[in-house]
Protein backbone atom coordinates (compact mmCIF):
# COMPACT_ATOMS: atom_id res chain seq x y z
CA UNK A 1 0.00 0.00 0.00
CA UNK A 2 0.96 3.73 -1.26
CA UNK A 3 0.92 5.73 2.30
CA UNK A 4 0.69 8.82 0.21
CA UNK A 5 -2.76 7.00 -1.61
CA UNK A 6 -3.57 5.79 1.57
CA UNK A 7 -4.14 8.82 3.74
CA UNK A 8 -5.43 10.99 0.75
CA UNK A 9 -8.47 8.07 0.99
CA UNK A 10 -8.52 8.70 4.24
CA UNK A 11 -8.77 12.04 4.64
CA UNK A 12 -11.33 12.54 2.17
CA UNK A 13 -13.48 10.15 4.04
CA UNK A 14 -13.37 12.27 7.12
CA UNK A 15 -14.49 14.95 5.76
CA UNK A 16 -17.43 13.31 3.50
CA UNK A 17 -18.44 12.00 6.95
CA UNK A 18 -18.11 15.33 8.82
CA UNK A 19 -20.68 16.96 6.77
CA UNK A 20 -22.73 14.46 5.81
CA UNK A 21 -23.27 12.07 8.78
CA UNK A 22 -22.42 14.29 11.62
CA UNK A 23 -24.85 17.05 9.81
CA UNK A 24 -27.49 14.36 9.79
CA UNK A 25 -26.58 13.47 13.62
CA UNK A 26 -26.98 17.03 15.00
CA UNK A 27 -30.13 17.52 13.43
CA UNK A 28 -31.72 14.52 13.84
CA UNK A 29 -30.59 14.41 17.58
CA UNK A 30 -30.00 17.74 19.11
CA UNK A 31 -31.64 20.39 16.96
CA UNK A 32 -28.92 22.98 17.92
CA UNK A 33 -29.87 26.51 18.73
CA UNK A 34 -27.76 29.48 18.33
CA UNK A 35 -29.80 31.76 20.27
CA UNK A 36 -29.93 29.40 22.87
CA UNK A 37 -28.17 30.55 26.07
CA UNK A 38 -25.64 28.15 26.73
CA UNK A 39 -23.40 27.65 30.57
CA UNK A 40 -20.71 29.34 29.35
CA UNK A 41 -23.07 32.75 29.24
CA UNK A 42 -25.37 31.93 32.10
CA UNK A 43 -22.41 31.22 34.47
CA UNK A 44 -19.55 33.52 33.45
CA UNK A 45 -17.26 33.37 36.13
CA UNK A 46 -13.92 33.88 34.77
CA UNK A 47 -12.21 31.15 35.89
CA UNK A 48 -14.19 27.59 34.65
CA UNK A 49 -16.81 28.81 33.07
CA UNK A 50 -15.52 31.45 30.18
CA UNK A 51 -17.14 31.72 26.59
CA UNK A 52 -14.89 31.26 23.74
CA UNK A 53 -14.64 31.57 20.34
CA UNK A 54 -15.27 28.18 18.83
CA UNK A 55 -11.64 28.08 16.83
CA UNK A 56 -10.06 28.54 20.56
CA UNK A 57 -12.28 26.19 22.22
CA UNK A 58 -11.48 23.36 19.48
CA UNK A 59 -8.24 23.82 20.22
CA UNK A 60 -8.59 23.44 23.88
CA UNK A 61 -11.13 20.48 23.33
CA UNK A 62 -9.06 18.76 20.32
CA UNK A 63 -5.52 19.26 22.05
CA UNK A 64 -7.22 17.76 25.33
CA UNK A 65 -8.76 14.56 23.63
CA UNK A 66 -5.66 13.85 21.24
CA UNK A 67 -2.77 13.59 23.99
CA UNK A 68 -1.09 10.48 23.28
CA UNK A 69 -3.67 8.00 23.46
CA UNK A 70 -3.89 8.62 19.16
CA UNK A 71 -0.45 7.65 18.75
CA UNK A 72 0.15 4.84 21.42
CA UNK A 73 -2.84 2.60 20.73
CA UNK A 74 -2.35 2.71 17.19
CA UNK A 75 1.90 2.01 17.66
CA UNK A 76 0.64 -1.13 19.88
CA UNK A 77 -1.87 -2.37 17.93
CA UNK A 78 -0.55 -2.25 14.54
CA UNK A 79 1.24 -5.40 15.16
CA UNK A 80 -1.80 -7.43 14.71
CA UNK A 81 -1.48 -5.45 10.90
CA UNK A 82 -2.26 -2.54 9.33
CA UNK A 83 -5.74 -3.73 8.13
CA UNK A 84 -7.89 -4.15 11.64
CA UNK A 85 -6.14 -1.01 13.06
CA UNK A 86 -7.00 1.33 10.57
CA UNK A 87 -10.86 -0.28 9.72
CA UNK A 88 -11.84 0.46 14.03
CA UNK A 89 -9.82 3.91 13.37
CA UNK A 90 -11.97 4.77 10.83
CA UNK A 91 -15.54 2.99 11.41
CA UNK A 92 -15.23 3.26 14.99
CA UNK A 93 -14.77 7.56 15.12
CA UNK A 94 -17.13 7.96 12.51
CA UNK A 95 -20.17 6.04 13.86
CA UNK A 96 -19.19 5.66 17.72
CA UNK A 97 -16.72 8.15 18.53
CA UNK A 98 -18.07 11.30 16.79
CA UNK A 99 -21.27 10.81 18.22
CA UNK A 100 -20.26 10.30 21.32
CA UNK A 101 -17.66 13.09 21.85
CA UNK A 102 -20.78 15.26 20.24
CA UNK A 103 -23.33 13.63 22.09
CA UNK A 104 -21.82 14.27 25.58
CA UNK A 105 -21.12 17.75 25.04
CA UNK A 106 -24.71 18.51 23.85
CA UNK A 107 -26.10 16.65 26.85
CA UNK A 108 -24.00 18.72 29.32
CA UNK A 109 -24.72 22.14 27.40
CA UNK A 110 -28.69 21.46 27.93
CA UNK A 111 -27.73 20.38 31.67
CA UNK A 112 -25.89 23.53 32.82
CA UNK A 113 -22.30 22.33 31.79
CA UNK A 114 -22.83 19.57 34.55
CA UNK A 115 -19.94 16.52 34.28
CA UNK A 116 -21.62 13.37 32.09
CA UNK A 117 -21.59 11.88 35.88
CA UNK A 118 -23.35 14.59 37.46
CA UNK A 119 -26.16 14.40 35.00
CA UNK A 120 -26.82 10.57 35.65
CA UNK A 121 -28.09 12.08 39.01
CA UNK A 122 -31.15 13.31 36.94
CA UNK A 123 -31.97 10.92 34.04
CA UNK A 124 -31.59 7.71 35.83
CA UNK A 125 -31.34 8.29 39.70
CA UNK A 126 -28.41 9.61 42.86
CA UNK A 127 -27.57 6.28 43.63
CA UNK A 128 -26.19 5.58 39.74
CA UNK A 129 -24.46 8.64 39.78
CA UNK A 130 -22.06 7.56 42.93
CA UNK A 131 -21.95 4.39 40.67
CA UNK A 132 -20.84 6.58 37.51
CA UNK A 133 -18.54 9.28 39.69
CA UNK A 134 -16.51 5.89 40.92
CA UNK A 135 -16.10 4.58 37.39
CA UNK A 136 -14.73 7.95 36.78
CA UNK A 137 -12.53 8.49 39.29
CA UNK A 138 -10.48 4.94 38.71
CA UNK A 139 -10.75 6.35 34.60
CA UNK A 140 -9.02 9.55 35.88
CA UNK A 141 -6.36 7.89 38.38
CA UNK A 142 -4.95 5.55 35.92
CA UNK A 143 -5.25 9.02 33.37
CA UNK A 144 -3.20 11.30 35.73
CA UNK A 145 -1.13 8.19 36.56
CA UNK A 146 -0.30 6.95 33.06
CA UNK A 147 0.60 10.14 31.40
CA UNK A 148 2.54 11.45 34.06
CA UNK A 149 4.58 8.26 33.70
CA UNK A 150 4.98 8.59 30.04
CA UNK A 151 5.99 12.27 30.62
CA UNK A 152 8.67 11.10 32.99
CA UNK A 153 9.98 8.25 30.80
CA UNK A 154 9.79 10.35 27.70
CA UNK A 155 11.92 13.40 29.11
CA UNK A 156 14.66 10.31 30.19
CA UNK A 157 14.50 8.98 26.53
CA UNK A 158 14.56 12.23 24.64
CA UNK A 159 16.08 15.12 26.83
CA UNK A 160 16.33 17.43 23.99
CA UNK A 161 12.89 17.70 24.61
CA UNK A 162 12.96 19.17 28.20
CA UNK A 163 13.70 22.76 27.69
CA UNK A 164 11.15 23.60 24.82
CA UNK A 165 8.59 21.86 26.97
CA UNK A 166 8.70 23.51 29.80
CA UNK A 167 9.45 26.76 27.86
CA UNK A 168 5.94 26.40 26.86
CA UNK A 169 4.64 27.34 30.14
CA UNK A 170 5.50 31.02 30.40
CA UNK A 171 5.12 31.59 26.37
CA UNK A 172 1.22 30.30 27.07
CA UNK A 173 0.63 32.51 30.02
CA UNK A 174 1.70 35.67 28.97
CA UNK A 175 -0.16 34.73 25.63
CA UNK A 176 -3.32 34.41 27.75
CA UNK A 177 -2.54 37.34 29.80
CA UNK A 178 -2.13 39.61 26.51
CA UNK A 179 -5.18 37.95 24.91
CA UNK A 180 -7.77 38.06 27.75
CA UNK A 181 -6.17 40.98 29.86
CA UNK A 182 -5.28 43.42 27.20
CA UNK A 183 -7.50 42.51 24.21
CA UNK A 184 -4.63 41.77 21.63
CA UNK A 185 -5.01 39.97 18.86
CA UNK A 186 -5.01 36.25 19.45
CA UNK A 187 -4.25 35.06 16.34
CA UNK A 188 -0.74 37.24 15.51
CA UNK A 189 -0.19 35.95 18.82
CA UNK A 190 -0.75 32.62 18.46
CA UNK A 191 1.70 32.74 15.42
CA UNK A 192 4.37 34.67 17.86
CA UNK A 193 4.16 31.76 20.69
CA UNK A 194 4.36 28.88 17.82
CA UNK A 195 7.75 30.59 16.41
CA UNK A 196 8.99 30.53 20.05
CA UNK A 197 8.46 27.23 20.34
CA UNK A 198 10.01 26.08 17.35
CA UNK A 199 12.99 28.07 18.52
CA UNK A 200 12.63 26.52 21.65
CA UNK A 201 13.00 23.10 19.88
CA UNK A 202 15.81 24.10 17.91
CA UNK A 203 17.95 24.90 21.36
CA UNK A 204 16.53 21.82 23.01
CA UNK A 205 17.79 20.04 19.82
CA UNK A 206 21.71 20.82 20.78
CA UNK A 207 21.33 21.88 24.50
CA UNK A 208 19.41 18.41 26.34
CA UNK A 209 18.60 18.21 29.61
CA UNK A 210 19.37 14.94 31.56
CA UNK A 211 17.52 14.62 34.81
CA UNK A 212 20.02 12.39 37.35
CA UNK A 213 19.23 10.30 39.80
CA UNK A 214 19.25 11.01 43.46
CA UNK A 215 17.49 10.87 46.84
CA UNK A 216 17.36 6.91 45.93
CA UNK A 217 14.99 8.26 42.95
CA UNK A 218 15.21 7.23 39.06
CA UNK A 219 15.56 10.04 36.99
CA UNK A 220 11.93 9.02 35.81
CA UNK A 221 10.69 8.96 39.59
CA UNK A 222 11.98 12.99 40.07
CA UNK A 223 10.08 13.94 37.09
CA UNK A 224 7.05 12.03 37.93
CA UNK A 225 7.07 14.14 41.53
CA UNK A 226 7.82 16.99 39.80
CA UNK A 227 5.08 16.81 36.91
CA UNK A 228 2.60 15.89 39.62
CA UNK A 229 3.47 19.25 41.62
CA UNK A 230 2.96 20.89 38.47
CA UNK A 231 -0.47 19.64 37.48
CA UNK A 232 -1.80 20.52 41.04
CA UNK A 233 -1.11 24.20 40.38
CA UNK A 234 -1.60 24.12 36.69
CA UNK A 235 -4.97 22.73 37.53
CA UNK A 236 -5.97 25.09 40.06
CA UNK A 237 -5.35 28.16 37.85
CA UNK A 238 -8.09 30.28 35.86
CA UNK A 239 -8.31 28.35 32.37
CA UNK A 240 -7.55 31.44 30.12
CA UNK A 241 -3.60 31.74 32.89
CA UNK A 242 -2.76 28.17 31.21
CA UNK A 243 -4.82 25.91 29.67
CA UNK A 244 -6.34 27.52 27.50
CA UNK A 245 -3.60 29.09 25.98
CA UNK A 246 -1.47 26.09 26.16
CA UNK A 247 -3.92 24.26 24.40
CA UNK A 248 -4.19 26.85 21.78
CA UNK A 249 -0.43 26.57 20.98
CA UNK A 250 -0.22 22.97 21.12
CA UNK A 251 -3.61 23.02 18.52
CA UNK A 252 -1.22 24.87 16.12
CA UNK A 253 1.51 23.06 16.58
CA UNK A 254 -0.33 19.48 16.14
CA UNK A 255 -1.56 21.16 13.19
CA UNK A 256 1.76 22.18 11.95
CA UNK A 257 3.13 18.60 12.66
CA UNK A 258 0.21 17.12 11.23
CA UNK A 259 0.90 18.97 7.91
CA UNK A 260 4.47 18.56 7.45
CA UNK A 261 3.70 14.91 8.46
CA UNK A 262 1.42 14.82 5.54
CA UNK A 263 3.98 16.57 3.20
CA UNK A 264 6.68 14.18 4.19
CA UNK A 265 4.36 11.32 3.68
CA UNK A 266 3.74 13.04 -0.39
CA UNK A 267 7.43 13.67 -0.82
CA UNK A 268 8.70 10.22 0.67
CA UNK A 269 5.41 8.37 0.11
CA UNK A 270 7.11 4.82 1.32
CA UNK A 271 5.16 1.43 1.06
CA UNK A 272 3.92 0.26 3.75
CA UNK A 273 6.19 -2.68 5.26
CA UNK A 274 4.20 -3.69 7.65
CA UNK A 275 2.08 -6.44 7.17
CA UNK A 276 -1.49 -6.02 5.92
CA UNK A 277 -2.71 -8.90 8.89
CA UNK A 278 -0.30 -10.34 10.82
CA UNK A 279 -0.67 -14.00 11.56
CA UNK A 280 2.66 -14.90 12.69
CA UNK A 281 2.86 -13.76 16.38
CA UNK A 282 4.47 -15.62 19.19
CA UNK A 283 3.35 -13.98 22.52
CA UNK A 284 1.03 -11.44 21.63
CA UNK A 285 -2.32 -11.90 23.39
CA UNK A 286 -5.60 -12.24 20.86
CA UNK A 287 -6.37 -9.49 18.72
CA UNK A 288 -10.26 -9.32 19.37
CA UNK A 289 -11.48 -8.38 21.80
CA UNK A 290 -8.07 -6.49 22.56
CA UNK A 291 -7.69 -4.16 19.78
CA UNK A 292 -11.19 -2.13 20.32
CA UNK A 293 -9.45 -1.48 23.85
CA UNK A 294 -5.77 -0.80 22.62
CA UNK A 295 -6.87 1.63 19.98
CA UNK A 296 -9.04 3.56 22.41
CA UNK A 297 -8.62 7.59 21.59
CA UNK A 298 -8.53 7.73 17.65
CA UNK A 299 -11.73 5.28 17.11
CA UNK A 300 -14.09 6.34 20.70
CA UNK A 301 -13.03 7.21 24.05
CA UNK A 302 -14.59 7.40 27.72
CA UNK A 303 -11.97 10.04 28.70
CA UNK A 304 -13.65 12.30 25.80
CA UNK A 305 -16.91 12.25 27.38
CA UNK A 306 -15.08 13.68 30.45
CA UNK A 307 -13.54 16.45 28.39
CA UNK A 308 -16.94 17.40 26.47
CA UNK A 309 -18.90 17.69 29.73
CA UNK A 310 -16.10 18.64 31.83
CA UNK A 311 -14.24 21.90 30.34
CA UNK A 312 -15.60 21.85 26.99
CA UNK A 313 -19.09 22.30 27.94
CA UNK A 314 -18.39 25.36 30.36
CA UNK A 315 -16.73 27.51 27.14
CA UNK A 316 -18.98 26.65 24.63
CA UNK A 317 -20.21 30.10 23.58
CA UNK A 318 -23.11 28.57 21.21
CA UNK A 319 -25.02 25.29 20.49
CA UNK A 320 -24.55 25.85 16.88
CA UNK A 321 -20.28 25.36 17.67
CA UNK A 322 -20.84 21.88 19.34
CA UNK A 323 -20.98 19.84 16.13
CA UNK A 324 -17.60 21.68 14.97
CA UNK A 325 -15.77 21.01 18.57
CA UNK A 326 -17.23 17.53 19.42
CA UNK A 327 -17.73 15.89 16.07
CA UNK A 328 -15.16 17.91 14.00
CA UNK A 329 -12.29 17.08 16.93
CA UNK A 330 -12.65 13.71 16.75
CA UNK A 331 -12.64 13.05 13.45
CA UNK A 332 -9.23 15.15 13.38
CA UNK A 333 -7.92 12.91 16.33
CA UNK A 334 -8.80 9.83 14.26
CA UNK A 335 -7.10 11.77 11.40
CA UNK A 336 -3.53 11.98 13.54
CA UNK A 337 -4.11 8.13 14.30
CA UNK A 338 -4.11 7.47 10.73
CA UNK A 339 -0.35 9.52 10.15
CA UNK A 340 0.54 7.46 13.13
CA UNK A 341 -0.47 3.95 11.08
CA UNK A 342 1.65 5.77 8.45
CA UNK A 343 4.51 6.59 10.31
CA UNK A 344 4.93 3.21 12.05
CA UNK A 345 3.73 1.00 8.99
CA UNK A 346 5.84 3.00 6.27
CA UNK A 347 8.20 5.52 7.40
CA UNK A 348 9.95 3.43 9.92
CA UNK A 349 10.72 1.06 7.09
CA UNK A 350 12.68 4.06 5.82
CA UNK A 351 15.50 3.66 8.04
CA UNK A 352 16.01 2.47 11.69
CA UNK A 353 19.16 2.83 13.73
CA UNK A 354 19.61 0.62 15.53
CA UNK A 355 21.61 0.93 19.40
CA UNK A 356 24.70 -0.73 17.89
CA UNK A 357 24.30 1.42 14.30
CA UNK A 358 23.16 -0.74 12.25
CA UNK A 359 21.22 1.07 9.81
CA UNK A 360 17.67 -1.50 9.08
CA UNK A 361 15.29 -0.48 6.47
CA UNK A 362 11.95 -1.85 4.66
CA UNK A 363 10.82 -4.81 6.76
CA UNK A 364 14.23 -5.44 8.91
CA UNK A 365 13.11 -1.79 10.42
CA UNK A 366 9.68 -3.08 11.21
CA UNK A 367 10.69 -5.85 12.22
CA UNK A 368 13.25 -4.54 15.43
CA UNK A 369 10.40 -3.33 16.83
CA UNK A 370 7.26 -5.69 16.61
CA UNK A 371 9.26 -9.36 15.72
CA UNK A 372 6.67 -10.13 18.70
CA UNK A 373 4.71 -8.46 21.35
CA UNK A 374 7.69 -7.78 23.75
CA UNK A 375 10.12 -6.98 21.19
CA UNK A 376 9.70 -3.00 22.44
CA UNK A 377 10.24 -3.49 26.22
CA UNK A 378 8.06 -0.10 27.37
CA UNK A 379 5.32 2.05 26.35
CA UNK A 380 8.41 4.32 25.59
CA UNK A 381 10.12 1.78 23.18
CA UNK A 382 6.85 1.28 21.77
CA UNK A 383 6.21 5.64 20.81
CA UNK A 384 9.90 5.26 19.65
CA UNK A 385 8.34 3.97 16.87
CA UNK A 386 6.32 6.54 15.58
CA UNK A 387 9.04 9.20 16.94
CA UNK A 388 11.59 7.39 14.08
CA UNK A 389 8.96 7.17 11.64
CA UNK A 390 7.81 10.99 11.49
CA UNK A 391 11.68 11.84 11.58
CA UNK A 392 11.94 9.40 8.65
CA UNK A 393 8.75 11.47 6.71
CA UNK A 394 10.28 14.79 8.11
CA UNK A 395 13.74 14.34 6.64
CA UNK A 396 12.42 13.86 3.47
CA UNK A 397 11.54 17.44 3.90
CA UNK A 398 15.02 18.49 4.11
CA UNK A 399 14.28 19.17 7.93
CA UNK A 400 18.10 17.54 9.80
CA UNK A 401 17.08 14.20 11.40
CA UNK A 402 18.61 15.80 14.57
CA UNK A 403 15.94 18.29 14.50
CA UNK A 404 12.86 16.20 13.54
CA UNK A 405 13.31 14.20 16.15
CA UNK A 406 13.28 16.67 18.89
CA UNK A 407 9.69 18.11 16.80
CA UNK A 408 8.60 14.52 17.34
CA UNK A 409 9.43 14.11 20.83
CA UNK A 410 8.30 18.31 21.87
CA UNK A 411 5.04 17.27 20.12
CA UNK A 412 4.59 13.89 22.08
CA UNK A 413 5.66 14.92 25.26
CA UNK A 414 3.31 18.09 24.62
CA UNK A 415 0.13 16.88 24.25
CA UNK A 416 1.21 13.98 27.07
CA UNK A 417 0.93 17.19 28.96
CA UNK A 418 -2.33 18.44 28.10
CA UNK A 419 -3.86 15.41 28.63
CA UNK A 420 -2.17 15.44 32.10
CA UNK A 421 -3.63 19.24 33.23
CA UNK A 422 -6.98 18.51 31.90
CA UNK A 423 -7.73 15.18 33.91
CA UNK A 424 -6.41 16.56 36.84
CA UNK A 425 -8.47 19.35 36.68
CA UNK A 426 -11.65 17.15 35.79
CA UNK A 427 -10.75 15.01 38.63
CA UNK A 428 -10.82 18.17 40.70
CA UNK A 429 -14.25 18.53 39.72
CA UNK A 430 -15.39 15.15 39.93
CA UNK A 431 -13.93 14.88 43.38
CA UNK A 432 -15.71 18.06 44.18
CA UNK A 433 -19.26 17.65 42.53
CA UNK A 434 -18.72 14.34 44.69
CA UNK A 435 -17.79 15.75 48.08
CA UNK A 436 -20.70 18.89 47.64
CA UNK A 437 -23.29 16.11 47.07
CA UNK A 438 -22.38 14.15 50.39
CA UNK A 439 -22.86 18.31 52.36
CA UNK A 440 -18.83 18.28 52.71
CA UNK A 441 -17.88 21.15 50.77
CA UNK A 442 -14.54 21.48 52.36
CA UNK A 443 -13.20 18.26 50.87
CA UNK A 444 -14.60 20.12 47.80
CA UNK A 445 -12.45 23.11 48.01
CA UNK A 446 -10.44 23.03 44.75
CA UNK A 447 -7.02 23.05 46.52
CA UNK A 448 -7.50 19.93 48.69
CA UNK A 449 -9.90 18.14 45.43
CA UNK A 450 -6.73 18.77 43.32
CA UNK A 451 -4.08 17.25 45.90
CA UNK A 452 -6.14 14.51 46.76
CA UNK A 453 -6.59 14.05 42.74
CA UNK A 454 -2.46 13.98 42.18
CA UNK A 455 -1.45 12.25 45.33
CA UNK A 456 -3.90 9.33 44.54
CA UNK A 457 -2.31 9.25 41.38
CA UNK A 458 1.50 9.62 42.30
CA UNK A 459 0.14 6.60 44.86
CA UNK A 460 -0.71 4.36 41.88
CA UNK A 461 2.35 6.19 39.13
CA UNK A 462 5.10 4.58 42.15
CA UNK A 463 3.33 1.13 42.42
CA UNK A 464 4.40 0.30 38.83
CA UNK A 465 8.00 0.62 38.05
CA UNK A 466 9.55 2.00 34.91
CA UNK A 467 8.57 1.71 31.19
CA UNK A 468 7.29 -1.71 31.81
CA UNK A 469 4.53 0.03 34.54
CA UNK A 470 3.36 2.09 31.43
CA UNK A 471 2.73 -0.66 29.28
CA UNK A 472 1.29 -2.72 32.38
CA UNK A 473 -1.16 0.44 32.64
CA UNK A 474 -1.91 0.99 28.94
CA UNK A 475 -4.48 -2.31 28.54
CA UNK A 476 -6.06 -1.55 32.32
CA UNK A 477 -6.41 2.38 31.53
CA UNK A 478 -7.90 0.94 27.82
CA UNK A 479 -10.91 -0.97 29.05
CA UNK A 480 -11.71 1.30 31.99
CA UNK A 481 -11.66 3.89 29.07
CA UNK A 482 -13.82 2.09 26.81
CA UNK A 483 -16.03 0.30 29.64
CA UNK A 484 -16.94 4.07 30.21
CA UNK A 485 -17.48 5.77 26.29
CA UNK A 486 -20.10 2.96 27.10
CA UNK A 487 -21.64 4.22 30.00
CA UNK A 488 -21.28 7.55 28.17
CA UNK A 489 -23.48 6.20 25.58
CA UNK A 490 -25.71 4.86 27.71
CA UNK A 491 -26.42 7.89 29.47
CA UNK A 492 -26.75 9.85 26.18
CA UNK A 493 -29.40 6.93 25.24
CA UNK A 494 -31.16 7.41 28.00
CA UNK A 495 -31.52 11.11 27.48
CA UNK A 496 -32.57 10.87 23.81
CA UNK A 497 -35.52 7.71 25.12
CA UNK A 498 -36.65 10.89 27.59
CA UNK A 499 -36.61 13.36 25.06
CA UNK A 500 -38.39 11.63 22.23
CA UNK A 501 -35.64 11.43 20.38
CA UNK A 502 -34.41 8.61 17.89
CA UNK A 503 -31.86 6.76 19.95
CA UNK A 504 -30.81 4.27 17.52
CA UNK A 505 -27.74 5.47 16.57
CA UNK A 506 -26.32 5.22 20.10
CA UNK A 507 -27.58 2.29 20.95
CA UNK A 508 -26.02 -0.01 18.62
CA UNK A 509 -22.35 1.85 19.40
CA UNK A 510 -23.72 0.89 23.39
CA UNK A 511 -24.11 -2.62 22.69
CA UNK A 512 -21.40 -2.89 20.60
CA UNK A 513 -19.08 -1.72 23.17
CA UNK A 514 -20.77 -2.96 26.54
CA UNK A 515 -19.89 -6.18 24.63
CA UNK A 516 -16.43 -5.69 23.58
CA UNK A 517 -14.96 -4.10 26.82
CA UNK A 518 -16.70 -6.35 29.38
CA UNK A 519 -15.03 -9.28 26.97
CA UNK A 520 -11.62 -7.20 27.31
CA UNK A 521 -11.93 -6.65 31.07
CA UNK A 522 -12.96 -10.43 32.05
CA UNK A 523 -9.14 -11.35 29.95
CA UNK A 524 -7.84 -8.81 32.10
CA UNK A 525 -8.97 -9.76 34.90
CA UNK A 526 -8.62 -13.19 34.58
CA UNK A 527 -4.35 -11.88 33.54
CA UNK A 528 -3.77 -9.62 36.40
CA UNK A 529 -4.77 -13.06 38.34
CA UNK A 530 -2.31 -14.96 36.95
CA UNK A 531 0.39 -12.04 37.23
CA UNK A 532 -0.51 -12.14 41.08
CA UNK A 533 -0.84 -7.75 39.62
CA UNK A 534 -3.42 -7.63 43.32
CA UNK A 535 -3.86 -3.61 42.94
CA UNK A 536 -4.75 -3.92 39.10
CA UNK A 537 -7.17 -7.02 39.43
CA UNK A 538 -9.06 -5.35 41.82
CA UNK A 539 -9.51 -1.79 40.39
CA UNK A 540 -10.80 -3.80 37.15
CA UNK A 541 -12.90 -6.19 39.32
CA UNK A 542 -14.60 -2.87 41.42
CA UNK A 543 -15.06 -0.87 38.09
CA UNK A 544 -16.51 -3.81 36.26
CA UNK A 545 -18.89 -4.63 38.87
CA UNK A 546 -19.93 -0.86 39.28
CA UNK A 547 -20.45 -0.82 35.36
CA UNK A 548 -22.83 -4.05 35.23
CA UNK A 549 -24.68 -2.78 38.31
CA UNK A 550 -24.84 1.02 36.75
CA UNK A 551 -26.44 -0.62 33.35
CA UNK A 552 -28.68 -2.42 35.43
CA UNK A 553 -29.65 0.89 36.96
CA UNK A 554 -30.11 2.12 33.44
CA UNK A 555 -32.57 -0.62 32.32
CA UNK A 556 -34.15 0.15 35.40
CA UNK A 557 -34.71 3.56 34.87
CA UNK A 558 -36.29 3.51 31.37
CA UNK A 559 -38.35 0.62 32.22
CA UNK A 560 -40.04 3.35 34.57
CA UNK A 561 -40.31 6.03 32.21
CA UNK A 562 -41.92 3.86 29.89
CA UNK A 563 -44.63 2.82 31.98
CA UNK A 564 -45.63 6.41 33.55
CA UNK A 565 -45.89 7.26 30.11
CA UNK A 566 -48.45 4.65 29.35
CA UNK A 567 -49.76 5.14 32.73
CA UNK A 568 -50.52 8.86 31.53
CA UNK A 569 -51.73 8.02 27.78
Amino acid sequence: MNSFVFIVVIFFLYFIAYHTYGKFIAHRLFHPDSQAKTPAVEFEDGIDYVPTRKEIIFGHHFTSIAGLGPIVGPAIAIIWGWIPAVLWILFGSIFMGAIHDYGSLMVSLRNKGKSIGEITSNLINPRTRTLFFLIIFFELWIVIAIFAMIMGILFDMYPQSVFPVWMEIPIAMVLGYLVYRKGKNVTLLSILAVVLMYITIAIGAYFPIKMPAFWGLSSIGIWLIILLVYSFFASTLPVWTLLQPRDYINAHELIIVMFILFLGTMFAHPQFVAPAINHHLTDAPNMFPLIFVIIACGAISGFHSLVSSGTTSKQVKKETDAKFVGYGGMLMESALAALVIVAVAGGIGLKYITKSGTILTGISAWNAHYSSWLAAKGLGSKLTAFIVGSANLLESLKIPYKIAITIMGVFIVSFAGTTLDTATRIQRYVIGEFFTDIKLPKIANRYIATFLAVFTAGLLAFAQKGGKGALVLWPLFGTVNQLLAALALLIITVYLIKKRKPFIYTLIPLIFMLGMTGWAMIRNIADFMTHHSHLLLWIGIIVFLLEIWMVFEAIASIGNYTRKRKDRI
